[in-house]
């Protein structure tokens, strides 16, 4: 069972282990405004799925700024932020800290994302929230790219995630041929 640290103590992940190379679970989660969004499939884009514990937090919330900034120099993607957060809340800080260039989807009515892509927390004071992690899928629907942030309160390597969703992205295959 995978793992990661929160402030240097291991907790336990639960749910299905996704990696480099397998085909994307195909889910569905609640965005701002309590419509759908897809993660994993063909999208014929590739999607960055930025999941996180809480927006309400100052690592989350750095985070999701920036891959705001990063998201719209990223062509032929979607960036995707996903938490347990209501969508109300996730409406609201949207608006308070201008967040336009990505989507933000909670994963609160049933873990279904958490437990599809092994991020939900199993044990300690996050228990039933997501860790910190970084999937990019490519158009045709492989995950072609993940971390497992390994403490839960620093961020990801921006470096490499980015490189990895320019390397997705720089196909022009949308999956659908042989």
């Amino acid at each position: 069972m995978a793992t990661t640290k929160l402030k240097g103590n291991e907790v336990r992940l639960e749910g299905n282990e996704v990696n480099v190379g397998d085909v994307a679970p195909v889910v569905k989660v609640t965005d701002k405004d309590l419509g759908e969004v897809q993660i994993g499939g063909q999208q014929g884009k590739a999607q960055i799925v930025v999941v996180v514990p809480s927006l309400d937090t100052d690592v989350c919330a750095a985070e999701t700024r920036k891959f705001n900034e990063e998201a719209a120099r990223i062509e032929n993607a979607e960036v995707v932020v996903v938490s347990m957060d209501l969508p109300f809340a996730m409406k609201r800080f949207c608006t308070t800290e201008g967040i336009e260039n990505l989507k933000t989807a909670s994963d609160f009515k049933n873990k279904e994302f958490a437990k599809a892509y092994g991020v939900l927390i199993a044990e300690g004071p996050l228990a039933g929230l997501t860790c910190r992690a970084v999937f990019i899928i490519d158009a045709s629907g492989i995950v072609t790219y993940k971390e497992i942030v390994p403490e839960i309160t620093e961020e990801p390597n921006y470096e490499a995630v980015l490189s990895a969703a320019r390397a997705a992205t720089s196909t022009s295959c949308c999956g659908t041929c042989q």
